[in-house]
């Protein structure tokens, strides 16, 4: 396993002969197995290897024995050890996320600080590359969701993505070194928890050795992916003035998109596929397309630029719809619930006392956008076998009174949900799901 690490090291120059190197380290397997082989390479690297453990003070007793045996292992080796705690569960609450997203925002947040000037090395293995290249896939991806976790960001490295799991285990083994496990890991809470646990041995029934298998094909589209990103970058050299795209139209639509969703990425705005896809149409015939609030995208001349128009009064917003508490407008929030459950009564019943919408959170395709309505929307309705015209549904079954400012959430493929009329019929649960979206529309 050494020699994989240090090759893979070399490869993408990770390391420099002087660096410091911060190993996340948790107290797990991965962890445990990323830290002694930095500390076996030190001498061969040219590195100092220092350490960092975050204590989420989620699973009480449990977390403080983690960072107890993180703190001897330390010792043991004469590491530099730091341990810092993050309250995860407070902070969930605050911000109105997951616990496993917050304490993921709070863990980094740590690394950061605790890593300047240094590098930072994560333990993320070659299961693990799998399992995100599948969520990606199942949630709706580009060629970048199958590239699956990048083995450098910033000053972030990941020195195991080429090693299995057994791998890891094997070496700590023959190293007679132990690790801890973290009983949340054990779960099938968390939907990672689930491809782990229920699909990758799935997989592994037709290929026993998918996910060593799996690490040249995801290797094989990130060097395809980084050709895509040096002439993406190229083309933004050429074409990027200011907050617009000069000539693009003459690079190939793979280029255009990506050279669209970095001019809008750095102006912190939401995009999407469909977007993406209508945005390159204005770029060819002219034409704009609101992006979010007054902030339009403008084609002319086989070009775009982003420019703030004053909309007709009647457009109100369009923004990238997340979970928890998204505010749209002074006296409109749109609360996302992610529930967990196997029977679809049983959530109905729970909540009756609630007005709110249910989604299969499975079946949505891509980054939600909640907006306002716009011309020539459609819908096909939870049950119909047709689709109809939002205009006139709005006109069957909507006093005029409550019109105004009704609110649309759609993926990459669409509307799914259209207030006061209902969900499309696409993202309806039904008796296999498992995972809802609850959508709830609060109006003061």
């Amino acid at each position: 396993m050494l020699t994989k690490v240090y090759k893979f090291i070399c490869e993408n120059n990770m390391l420099t002969c002087g660096d410091t190197v911060v190993c996340g380290l948790s107290g797990g397997a991965d962890s445990v197995a990323l830290l002694l082989s930095l500390y076996q390479l030190r001498e061969k690297l040219g590195i100092k290897v220092e350490a960092l453990h975050v204590n989420h003070c989620i699973r009480g007793d449990e977390s403080d024995r983690d960072e107890e045996f993180c703190r001897d292992l330390c010792k043991r080796l004469d590491i530099a050890f730091t341990a810092v705690r993050c309250d995860v569960i407070r902070q969930s609450d605050i911000w109105q996320k997951s616990t496993e997203e917050t304490a993921r925002i709070m863990r980094y947040d740590e690394f950061s600080k605790c890593s300047e000037g240094k590098k930072l090395a994560t333990a993320h293995n070659a299961n693990d590359n799998l399992e995100t290249v599948i969520l990606n896939l199942c949630r709706g991806t580009g060629i970048k969701g199958l590239a699956g976790i990048p083995c450098i960001r910033g000053n972030i490295i990941r020195p195991l993505l080429t090693v299995t799991r057994a791998e890891i285990e094997e070496f700590l083994r023959i190293s007679g070194q132990n690790y801890v496990t973290d009983s949340t890991n054990l779960s099938n809470d968390y939907t990672r928890n689930k491809i782990r646990h229920k699909i990758i041995p799935m997989l592994e029934e037709i290929n026993s050795s998918v996910i060593a298998t799996s690490v040249n094909s995801i290797n094989t589209v990130r060097e395809e992916n980084a050709l895509i990103e040096a002439d993406t970058d190229r083309a933004m050299a050429e074409c990027r003035k200011k907050n617009a795209l000069i000539g693009l139209n003459g690079y190939p639509a793979v280029i255009r998109k990506r050279c669209i969703s970095r001019l809008l990425s750095e102006n912190s705005l939401p995009y999407s596929h469909q977007r993406l896809e209508e945005a390159d149409t204005i770029l060819a015939g002219g034409g704009k397309l609101n992006i979010s609030g007054k902030t339009y995208l403008v084609g002319e001349g086989g070009s775009l630029s982003l420019q703030v128009i004053d909309a007709p009064a009647e457009i109100v917003v369009e923004q990238a719809l997340e979970l928890g508490d998204n505010i749209i407008c002074d006296n409109c929030t749109v609360r996302c619930e992610l529930l967990e459950c196997d029977n679809l009564k049983k959530i109905e019943t729970v909540h009756k006392k609630s007005t709110f919408y249910l989604i299969d959170y499975d079946k949505i395709r891509g980054r939600l956008i909640v907006r306002t309505r716009k011309y020539g929307d459609k819908i096909r309705l939870k049950g119909r076998s047709f689709t109809s015209s939002v205009k006139k549904l709005i006109n069957e079954n909507i006093p005029s009174d409550k019109r105004n400012g009704l609110l649309f959430i759609e993926d990459e493929e669409g509307t799914i949900l259209a207030e006061r009329l209902g969900i499309a019929d696409r993202t309806a649960p039904d008796d296999n799901t498992t995972g809802f979206l609850k959508i709830s529309f609060i109006r003061s």
